[in-house]
């Protein structure tokens, strides 16, 4: 017991780990600061929404064969050891984002590349779930990690702006110039956010890398014999997909609420700065209020899977996201859900941080539900298949989001308008989950 209860926190490491690629790259810090680097909130937002997009196609194309591979082969580890230099390497590129002496697709690139190396790994460990934990306490488990991760997240959050990020006066969140000598001049501080993310994750890992070891399970083949079998594996198994509704529709519906909830994480710093002029330091509180909420209800959530199942977590969760997407649309300097505001209110602030608190919340209980999920929908012998077609089906449209924020953004030249996608996608979910057996198919 002891050995297992060792294992899962090895296994929670990871979250802690990861979460801060999340946390200060995707939303609170370099988001925003590409608003500043590139001067304009739409431009930028059409550029990361270009960016993640083009990321989302790789990771589309390439995660099912390698989870087909895994599957058959075995050797979680080779890969997530493999993904985590790709983590580490693309995170650390974000240094070399120079006010007025940058190359935008040198920066995308290295960003692109650390978070197909993110996402990756996150596939492999996922897939580790089911050897950590029962049908009965899989939710607490499920939840206590994204918890434990959206902490991790919380602390680099502080720790970036207490001592790194600078304001436009130069100075960090507790009034001090960047530490370590980083020139506030040339954002340094705010730069070092690439180096800080890449050291804390490959620290962190150590852990993960001590206390987990891999279930070996029979009939494993070579790696090469695993990737010539892999697209004939997987041709057969999307064949199968029709024959069994609960998890076809599950599939579907979590790959749309899923690539929604990724838009909020991806675009709400960038929307925040381009659309209510928020600086970094502003956008990093915002995060510390979106990490707290949701470390809480990811927990609480665990607690509430396991005593009424997951459907009714995450269709709760959907509406609440539903709502805060149309909410989010309603607010700007000038009003907010449709009451005109002056200049100097506070309430477009007040509002919007109503609404991260809403979205860590919602959206921390909603991954954390979506994955023990995917347990009840699964065949107790093909498991790992399953979260492979689960990692598929969360990749294969990854690229919607963004893309159709970046395109919808451009054509309207408005960064509200242009998140409106995330709406359509969040409602396409809800309704697929009307077919979603809570206990899966019944043969399954």
């Amino acid at each position: 017991m002891a050995g297992l209860r060792k294992k899962i926190w090895g296994w929670y490491f990871f979250d802690w780990a990861s979460q801060p690629y999340n946390t200060l790259l995707i939303t609170f810090i370099f988001a925003p600061y590409m608003k500043e680097l590139l001067g304009d909130g739409s431009t930028a937002q059409t550029v990361w929404g270009y960016g993640i997009g083009t990321a989302g196609v790789i990771i589309a194309l390439l995660a099912p064969l390698l989870g087909a591979i895994a599957d058959k082969a075995g050797g979680r580890m080779r890969f997530i050891w493999l993904f985590s230099v790709m983590y580490v390497l693309g995170a650390w590129g974000l240094w070399y984002a120079v006010p007025g002496d940058f190359n935008i697709w040198l920066i995308m690139a290295s960003f692109g590349i650390g978070m197909i190396g993110m996402e990756f790994a996150t596939i492999f460990t996922n897939a580790m779930l089911p050897d950590l934990a029962g049908r009965e306490d899989m939710g607490r488990v499920s939840g206590s990690g994204w918890a434990f991760g959206y902490v991790g997240g919380m602390l680099a959050l502080i720790v970036m702006l207490a001592l790194f990020a600078e304001n436009a006066s130069g100075k960090t969140l507790i009034g001090i110039s960047p530490i370590l000598g980083l020139d506030p001049a040339l954002r340094e501080g705010t730069r070092s956010v690439g180096p800080i993310v890449a050291l804390w994750y490959a620290v962190f890992m150590i852990p993960f890398f001590l206390w987990v070891r891999e279930v070996r399970h029979p009939n494993q083949v070579p790696m090469a014999e695993a990737a010539r079998g892999a697209w004939p594996e997987l041709k057969s198994t999307l064949r199968s997909l029709p024959q069994r509704r609960s998890l076809f529709a599950y599939l579907i519906s979590s790959m749309f609420y899923r690539d929604a909830l990724n838009g909020i994480y991806f675009f709400g710093g960038i929307y925040a700065a381009g659309v209510l002029g928020w600086s970094i330091i502003d956008v990093g509180i915002f995060g510390i209020l979106g990490t707290i909420t949701g470390a809480t209800f990811a927990w609480l959530g665990g607690k509430a899977d396991d005593r009424f199942g997951p459907k009714p977590v995450i269709t709760f969760n959907v509406i609440v996201l539903t709502l805060v997407a149309v909410g989010v649309v309603y607010i700007s300097r000038q009003s907010v859900f449709g009451l005109a505001v002056g200049p100097e209110s506070r309430l477009p602030d007040i509002a919007f941080y109503v609404m991260g608190g809403l979205i860590g919340a919602a959206g921390g209980a909603l991954q954390s539900a979506s994955r023990t999920m995917m347990v009840r929908q699964s065949d107790p012998e093909k498991i790992t298949e399953s979260f492979g077609l689960y990692a598929l089906t969360g990749k294969a449209t990854s690229f919607i989001a963004p893309l159709t924020i970046g395109l919808m953004t451009q054509l309207s030249d408005s960064q509200q308008i242009g998140i409106t996608p995330l709406i359509v996608l969040f409602l396409l979910g809800l309704v697929l989950l009307v077919w979603v057996n809570p206990e899966g198919d019944p043969k399954a």
